[in-house]
């Protein structure tokens, strides 16, 4: 596997003689290759969202029996032919593609006993392995891309700025992204102002881990996150057009808060009732004339002319 993402990028260097521009072409054609899974995934995550009326009501009906309720979302999900897995399978595929490059950019700079480059991965006659054969940087567009921004600020913190505005606009550009996504989400009432403002800015945050990362990892990246954003106006430009799918999902998304709220309704009525003060009732209570008094009182003698009486 190590050998064939090599081969990739030895191929478009061959091409293009620039490590950048060859690591880009290599991203974006990983991409494309993924674009299908992308695009299955999205649908199928739209049409489950607009199964979610139906999937509420059967949660209502088979409240106690989750075996049965099981078994009905099978059904249901067989007779609409939905895949409740869909989703994940570009986040399936791309984990390991991930793996993948970060092994072979490591090993393509990695530093013989002579303290300069012994490319792993690659034939000793490849174009790629020439050119970083005895050398110890991966020079281009002026960038050192086999070290991390980190590092390259530690070194020359002026020169260090350039590696540093590749990682504030790789987290522009996820922030973007991000939103772009959250436009079409609809609103999640269970969720807080703070989860959500989590969820918006954890990209970012996964962006600035990119300073401890080959350069190299950051073009890969930027590359494959301007392909992502135009990806997703597509996306939304397909689905979410006047009654398409992603239109129909989110009315559906609707309906189903609308039955959750019908539903807590009555819950919340009966709690109110259960936590509603008991009358209160009189202490006084006077006892009958003919009950005897009570046991903690003594009673009064009853003098013996009353008592023959």
């Amino acid at each position: 596997m190590f050998q064939a993402g090599a081969w990739l990028i030895d191929t478009t260097y061959g091409w293009v003689h620039n490590y950048a521009l060859a690591i880009s072409l290599v991203a974006l054609a990983i991409m494309l290759l993924i674009t299908p899974l992308t695009m299955k995934s999205t649908k199928g995550m739209l049409e489950m969202q607009r199964l979610q009326p139906e999937m509420k009501k059967l949660q209502n009906q088979y409240k106690g029996d989750r075996q049965k309720l099981n078994e009905e979302m099978m059904k249901l999900y067989q007779e609409h032919k939905v895949n409740p897995l869909a989703s994940c399978l570009p986040l399936l595929a791309q984990m390991p593609v991930f793996i993948i490059m970060f092994r072979v950019l490591r090993g393509l700079t990695q530093l013989g006993s002579n303290g300069m480059f012994d490319p792993k991965y690659v034939s000793d006659g490849s174009d790629l392995s020439v050119a970083l054969h005895k050398v110890n940087k991966m020079m281009s567009f002026g960038l050192d891309l086999a070290i991390s921004p980190s590092q390259a600020m530690k070194e020359n913190f002026a020169h260090g700025i350039w590696y540093a505005l590749l990682v504030v606009l790789l987290g522009g550009l996820f922030l973007v992204q991000q939103r772009m996504v959250a436009s079409r989400t609809p609103t999640n009432a269970s969720m807080s102002p703070t989860q959500a403002k989590v969820m918006q800015y954890m990209p970012v945050a996964f962006a600035l881990f990119q300073v401890f990362l080959p350069t190299s990892l950051v073009v890969y990246y930027l590359t494959q996150t301007v392909f992502r954003i135009l990806q997703q106006g597509y996306i939304t430009r397909r689905f979410y057009g006047e009654d398409g799918l992603g239109r129909q999902a989110q009315a559906a998304s609707a309906t189903a808060r609308e039955l959750g709220k019908d539903d807590a309704k009555p819950s919340k009525q009966k709690n109110e009732q259960s936590q509603a003060p008991a009358p209160i009732q009189s202490k006084r209570v006077t006892p009958s004339k003919n009950r005897p008094a009570p046991s903690g009182r003594p009673s009064r003698p009853v003098p013996p002319s009353k008592r023959n009486k």
